[in-house]
């Protein structure tokens, strides 16, 4: 059966992009698990903040905001940046990147925000804007719109290889063969592997474990208490209700693509730098889990057609901002592949800064 369009990857980024496509081609949706989401779209730490993945991510996710919140899929929270008085020239620079844009920082006493604060936390930038993403339903909607417009998802459907000709792509996965006229390499952490056996030059996509854990607290926590940041990025933690945290150590660490689980030290490292920070008591360790958060080697995101094989399209390297910003990177993405005018959504966002030609 021939397709328009192969997406491979059915997280957030391909279906995203396959709803966006789906009025317009016949569109084949890939997924090498037994269903879509189980790597980083269902291990996401579920926020949305403007300043989160730089200023050069910020127009993509400030132009999602909107539509998200529109659709439900965002629930007020906030956050708050802290440091200790040492940390002020990285707060000052960090606050400094944003100048002249639509995003609004508030300097405050931290303690106001955080009770059981200790004391050397002596810096606080809030962001007000940041919320919660209901990740579930954000995708959930995406793959019932892809749905209703004949998108053709296959579930257990691994890339083994992909011939490119001049008629088009010959695609062999989970044991059949599919042709497409244009393939979509949106495989997240996997995206290299793709390349390599579609005959593509791989441009460095690099995994990196990202650890998370749930704990509950023995005493409530107030419901105003922000999402807080280190702004030395050595942690952050974000309530879950009044008496659950959920709590990172902000690592990166370099792994192979594979079904990524945290280490113990990571959690250990966790644990210690939150008692570090505030004085709270800590009921039990409920859950713990990783994600692998996908880069290219100048930390932004890859939109566009491969420069050597033109039918070959890169939708990749979200590096942990890949829900955020999916409704405006997936309808600039769809006016790239298709050669059609922008959604006004993202009419204004640059999209040579995410070109694969800068590789």
């Amino acid at each position: 059966m021939y397709f328009d369009v192969a997406i491979v990857g059915a997280g957030m980024a391909g279906a995203s992009l396959a709803a966006e496509l789906g009025n317009t081609a016949s569109v084949l949706l890939l997924e090498m698990e037994d269903m879509p989401g189980r790597h980083a779209t269902g291990r996401s730490a579920a926020f949305w903040s403007e300043s989160y993945g730089g200023p050069m991510v910020a127009p993509l996710t400030t132009a999602s905001g909107s539509w998200l919140a529109e659709r439900g899929f965002l629930k007020s929270h906030g956050e708050l940046h802290i440091g200790r008085t040492e940390d002020t020239p990285r707060m000052d620079a960090f606050e400094a990147l944003y100048n002249g844009t639509s995003i609004k920082f508030d300097r405050l006493d931290p303690h106001t925000q955080v009770p059981g604060l200790r004391s050397d936390w002596t810096l606080g930038l809030a962001e007000p804007s940041c919320a919660d993403i209901d990740v579930g339903a954000a995708h959930a909607y995406y793959l019932s719109a892809a749905r209703k417009l004949n998108v053709r998802l296959v579930s257990d459907a691994q890339l083994e290889t992909a011939t490119h000709s001049t008629h088009g792509w010959t695609i062999h996965a989970g044991g059949v063969d599919y042709r497409a006229g244009i393939l979509v390499n949106a495989a997240g952490a996997w995206a290299d592997t793709v390349a390599e056996r579609s005959g593509v030059r791989p441009i460095g996509i690099t995994p990196y474990r990202r650890t998370m854990v749930q704990l509950r607290l023995r005493h409530p926590l107030p419901e105003t208490v922000p999402i807080i940041f280190d702004i030395g990025q050595n942690f952050y933690f974000k309530p879950e209700g009044t008496d659950r945290l959920w709590l990172s150590p902000h690592d990166e660490t370099p792994v192979p693509p594979h079904d990524v689980a945290p280490e113990e030290l990571d959690i250990a490292k966790a644990v210690a730098r939150l008692e570090e920070a505030v004085d709270w008591k800590i009921a039990a360790l409920e859950r713990r889990w990783a994600g692998l958060r996908s880069f290219a080697p100048d930390r932004l995101p890859v939109y566009g057609f491969d420069t050597r094989v033109e039918s070959f399209f890169w939708f990749v390297g979200q590096g942990g901002c890949g829900i955020q910003t999916a409704p405006a990177a997936a309808k600039l993405a769809a006016a790239l592949l298709l050669g059609a005018t922008p959604d006004a959504m993202v009419a204004e966002i640059d999209s040579e800064r995410y070109d694969p030609k800068r590789f």
